[in-house]
């Protein structure tokens, strides 16, 4: 709320001065006092006709300046990054400002094509895709969380490359395999599978990959096999020794046979 002291008698006061400022603003100077406002606002007000002003053109100057600096920083947030409207109308909130200016902010971004929700939905899809490793489950529902409609988010996911998506995954599961040094070859499917499903891609895809991909978890196998015959053979001798060895093993989940040869190559060994 700006003060002002009056320069002349009764309910008005002199403006002695309007002068546009560096920053594009309008500074009115009044007695010892300067108001910044918008150029809008002084037509809006009329104030650019008169040569003094009153209370209630002040009080007025001070909504539109409110809303004009929400209209503003909201531009600004808004050109740093595409936002839709969800994220556009909380930011907003912030500045306190009526349900009715509110709107008209909105509106008026609209018509400037500054909110529009086909090409939110367009550029969080290719960023996501392409830079991320969103799969398109993962993608929509952050979509629906922002109250996109789903016809134009699953509209948008049609238009996604499968072949595109197909490599993303492949890429990352074997990623994952390349870097598994602490599971057997079922418990590293399942992990991968359970980690593959949270990022959004489909299970179907997710087994298809992974029943296409070769697995070599002897090295795991014969150190775990180590591990457990250094502090099981503490307890057990001989065939008892290696059948808890071997259930030990199966139940980590590697291969059965993978088991039978390795125990019987330690026992020749």
């Amino acid at each position: 709320m700006f003060i002002l002291c009056y320069n002349c008698i009764g309910d008005y006061m002199k403006i002695d001065k309007i002068k546009k400022s560096n920053s594009g603003k309008y500074k009115v100077y009044v007695g010892d006092k300067t108001i910044t406002t918008y150029d809008d606002v002084l037509i809006k007000t009329g104030i650019l006709y008169k040569k003094d002003i009153d209370e209630d053109t002040l009080d007025d100057i001070t909504k539109e300046n409110n809303f004009y600096d929400a209209y503003n920083k909201t531009l600004a947030y808004i050109m740093k990054h595409q936002r839709c409207k969800k994220e556009i109308k909380e930011y907003i909130k912030r500045f306190e400002l009526s349900n009715e200016e509110e709107v008209k902010i909105i509106k008026k971004l609209e018509e400037l094509n500054l909110i529009n929700e086909v090409n939110y939905v367009k550029s969080y899809i290719y960023d996501s895709v392409n830079l991320s490793n969103y799969g398109p489950h993962k993608i929509k529902n952050y979509l629906l969380d922002m109250d996109i409609s789903e016809d134009i988010i699953n509209e948008e996911l049609d238009n996604i490359n499968e072949n595109e998506i197909y490599s993303n995954a492949v890429k990352i599961i074997s990623k994952k395999v390349k870097g598994n040094h602490h599971h057997s070859e079922y418990q590293m499917k399942q992990k991968i599978s359970m980690e593959m499903i949270n990022l959004g891609y489909s299970k179907d895809m997710i087994d298809d990959i992974l029943n296409n991909l070769s697995f070599d978890d002897n090295d795991f196998l014969e150190k775990e096999y180590d591990k457990l015959y250094s502090k099981l053979s503490k307890k057990y001798n001989d065939n008892e020794l290696f059948q808890k060895i071997k259930q030990k093993l199966y139940a980590k989940g590697f291969d059965i046979n993978n088991i039978n040869s390795l125990i019987n190559k330690k026992k020749n060994g």
